[in-house]
Formats: C-alpha cells, sequence, structure tokens
C-alpha cells in the first residue's frame, strides 16, 4: 500500500531518532519509494524537516502538556508526538485534522495502547499558539542564551558556541539574524563541473547564484528530475562547498602534473569539483577515505571523472609515514559538528553536544597535523569545517601551526574573492574566511588555506 506522506515523515523521523539516520539523505529516497510527489511530498518534506528544526522547543511543549519528561515516553510515541505538535504549531493544520490523523498514525504504527495518551496531549498541544507556548516555557527566563535557545528552538550550547564565534568578528548583534536563518529551509544549490557542464551556465533559464562561478540555483522540486544531474555532470552542492573547493584550486595557477589529495573525500561532492578542476590542467586527485562504506559513496560520485581520479581507502591520520606520499594541494574537509549546515541538517544541533566538540577537536588536529606533513614545498592546503565553533576553526589551525613555524597563512579572503563574482565580506581572523548563512544564503563554511614555502 502506498505510504501517506505523514508515515513517510515519520518513518525518517523516527530513523533519526534512533537510529542516527540523516534526514537529507534518507527522506528523498523514501520519497520516491512512496511515489510522493507534488504536494504530497512537499507536505511530508515540510512535516520531517519542520519538526526535526523545532524539535527541542516541540518537546519541551509536550512535556509540559503530558506532564511528565519526553524521555518517560517511548521513542515511537514520542515521535508521533512531535509530528502532531509541528502541524498544530508550525503548520498552521486545523486541530481536529492534526490530532485525528496523529491517532491515525499511532494505530497504524500498531501503537493502539496509546491512541489515548496521543489524542489527550495534542489536545492540550492545540490550546495554545507557538507564540502563546514559546512565552509560557520563557517565563522566569533571564539568561539571554537560554531564552534565545526557546524561542529559536537551539540547543542552548550551540547559542553559546554562535555567539563566540560571531563576536570573534565583532558580528556579536547579529546573533537572532543567524539563529532565524538556520531554521528557513535552505534552497537547493547546484554546481556545474568544469569542462562537463559548462553549457548549463549559459543556458537561458539558468538562474545563477551570487557568488561561485559554477554555480547555480535549482528550480522548485526535485532536482534529482533534472537530467543532468542524473548524469553527474550537474551536483547539489551548497555555494558554500563549492567556494571551498575553488579557494584550493584556484588559489594559484595549475601546472601539469600535479598530485592533488582529498584528505576526508566522503560522500565525494567536493572531491568531485575538484576532480574536474583538476582534470582540465592535467593534474591528479587522490580521493582518500577512512570508512569503506563512504568510499563506495565516493567511487560513485566520481564515476563520470575516471581518468584524472584515484580513490583509496585510508585513515588521513597516517599521512606523513611515507617521505614519498607529498601533494602539491591538499583538501581537508575535516569532521566536525556540522553546526554551519543546520538548514540543511537540522538533526544535528540535537545530535551532538560539547563533548563531542572537544573529541572533534582532537581529531581535526591530528589530521592538520598529518596532511600539513604530506604537503609539498610549494603547496598549498585548505582546512574547512562546516561549522563556525571557534573550537573547530582558528583554534585548531592556531595549536597545530604552534608545531609548524615553517608554513605559512595565506590571505584566503583576498584569495577567494578573486575567485567569486562578488566581493564576499567573509574575513574572519588572521585572512581565514567564514561564510554565514544570514549574510552570504550559503552553509557557515570555515576556509583556511595554508601553503609551505620552497625549502621548507
Amino acid at each position: 500500500m502506498r505510504a501517506s506522506p505523514r508515515r513517510v515523515a515519520f518513518d525518517v523521523l523516527h530513523a533519526v531518532s534512533v537510529e542516527d539516520a540523516y534526514a537529507n539523505l534518507l527522506l528523498p529516497t523514501r520519497l520516491r519509494g512512496a511515489a510522493l510527489t507534488g504536494s504530497d511530498a512537499g507536505f511530508a518534506t515540510e512535516l520531517c524537516y519542520g519538526t526535526l528544526r523545532r524539535r527541542g522547543l516541540y518537546d519541551a511543549v509536550i512535556e509540559h502538556a503530558a506532564g511528565r519528561a519526553v524521555d518517560t515516553i517511548d521513542a515511537p510515541v514520542l515521535d508521533v508526538l512531535r509530528l502532531g505538535a509541528h502541524q498544530l504549531l508550525g503548520m498552521g493544520t486545523p486541530p481536529h485534522a492534526a490530532v485525528d490523523e496523529s491517532v491515525r498514525l499511532a494505530l497504524a504504527l500498531r501503537l493502539g495502547r496509546a491512541k489515548g495518551f496521543v489524542n489527550a496531549v495534542l489536545r492540550r498541544v492545540s490550546e495554545r499558539t507557538e507564540p502563546q507556548w514559546t512565552e509560557l516555557l520563557l517565563a522566569g527566563v533571564d539568561d539571554p542564551f537560554e531564552r534565545f535557545a526557546i524561542e529559536h528552538a537551539h540547543p542552548r550550547w550551540v547559542v553559546a558556541s554562535l555567539a563566540s564565534a560571531l563576536s570573534a568578528q565583532n558580528r556579536g548583534e547579529e546573533l537572532e539574524a543567524l539563529l532565524a536563518a538556520d531554521n528557513v529551509p535552505a534552497r537547493v544549490s547546484l554546481v556545474a563541473l568544469p569542462g562537463l557542464a559548462d553549457a548549463a551556465l549559459s543556458a537561458a533559464d539558468a538562474e545563477l547564484s551570487d557568488y561561485s562561478p559554477l554555480g547555480l540555483r535549482a528550480p522548485s522540486g526535485d532536482p534529482g528530475a533534472d537530467p543532468r544531474v542524473r548524469s553527474g555532470v550537474v551536483r547539489v552542492q551548497d555555494e558554500g562547498s563549492q567556494l571551498a573547493a575553488l579557494a584550493l584550486s584556484r588559489a594559484r595557477p595549475i601546472a601539469s602534473g600535479e598530485r592533488w589529495l582529498d584528505v576526508c573525500a566522503g560522500p565525494g561532492g567536493k572531491a568531485a569539483l575538484l576532480a574536474a578542476e583538476a582534470a582540465r590542467a592535467g593534474a591528479h586527485l587522490l580521493a582518500s577515505e577512512a570508512s569503506p562504506a563512504r568510499t563506495d559513496l565516493v567511487r560513485r560520485a566520481l564515476a563520470p571523472l575516471a581518468d584524472s581520479v584515484s580513490v583509496r581507502t585510508a585513515d588521513g591520520r597516517t599521512l606523513g609515514a611515507d617521505p614519498l606520499e607529498r601533494y602539491d594541494r591538499i583538501m581537508l574537509d575535516a569532521p566536525c559538528t556540522g553546526l554551519g549546515a543546520l538548514r540543511r541538517r537540522p538533526e544535528a544541533r540535537w545530535r551532538k553536544s560539547e563533548d563531542d566538540v572537544v573529541e572533534l577537536a582532537a581529531l581535526q588536529a591530528s589530521l592538520l597535523t598529518a596532511a600539513l606533513s604530506a604537503l609539498s614545498p610549494g603547496g598549498v592546503l585548505a582546512y574547512v569545517t562546516c561549522s563556525p565553533h571557534p573550537s573547530e576553526t582558528t583554534a585548531i589551525v592556531d595549536t597545530v601551526l604552534e608545531g609548524h613555524p615553517a608554513i605559512e597563512r595565506l590571505d584566503t579572503a583576498d584569495l577567494l574573492d578573486r575567485v567569486t563574482k562578488a566581493p564576499l565580506d567573509a574575513r574572519a581572523g588572521r585572512g581565514a574566511v567564514q561564510l554565514w548563512p544570514h549574510r552570504h544564503g550559503t552553509d557557515a563554511m570555515f576556509i583556511q588555506l595554508l601553503s609551505r614555502p620552497d625549502g621548507a
């Protein structure tokens, strides 16, 4: 039987909750499997992503309405309640429809014993609007970060981290605008791979992006329906990711025979753009990934570029062990909290904790140290994170370079402004680049180019 939009949204939400699935990867598959298109696909998408974005707020509302902590509610029942809360408070669904459909969903999931509980809780939720619930939850809360956390559905530690990152650039007053931007669905961006899809940029119906010379804005609907996307010559890729790859590939002229390395290449988006850039100038890219499963994703992503790229499974922390293994350009898009992509991966805000930052920072420092040891004299390395958290960005570069005095920081902001179609105004500390969703319409990507001088 064809799955309903609510059932598809539940399946994805529950997989995120209990299996740590990624909604942006799972939802398109479930939509296609259920043959949902048009308004039905749009409803399922908003129901799923909207619930994930505002999960923290809805959990607080559910706790108040249920009179019990959410961690005492069975996981599938809680996800039904979350979906119902979003319909009531975020989508304007009439209360009788939201409540009745939620009860039907519970029955379809064989949660019949919970139908009375679902009905009672959601009826209490429907007694107030979202602003009224927010006002109730804010009563007696004086801490400004906690207030922002409630109003904008971010964990408090994330609010504090984003405030610190903005303050470091004297942009502290932009915090609320950033939090609001995190809750606005990102429009799908595309990249036309150079040498393979150049005509896409000059097509009569092309809507070009603001900054990337290779960027396009996808029309509404499923980008997978575009034959250029299906063939792999045009890719779905945030404009910030495009700029990170182009900062490295266009930092200086490419010499034929250069050896390039993408240290953490999975799932292959930046590697594909780098491979296309390398192919045009006679360079060769090695895409490396520690996870065998993600290595398979990289191979599929790079299939149209097989002649200019090699793929391997390897832990980037082992780089430098072989003194003959040296590269002219290295992309290190390090594993991070993903706090810069909350528009597209809303579950990331609830999945990570402050403890994860400490663990990830240690990994990031190890990867950068190893990657620098494999950088050829005269070579360029791009340290990139999809997070603006200072502990994952400037602090990592500062700490690692203390042990590598010969390595130079390149003025990444100046170099990137020579690549983009418009000035970015994205200069961070010591010449790095920090992109922001509320300022640039991109993920909050951090980019720092480093170089080993000739003879060093």
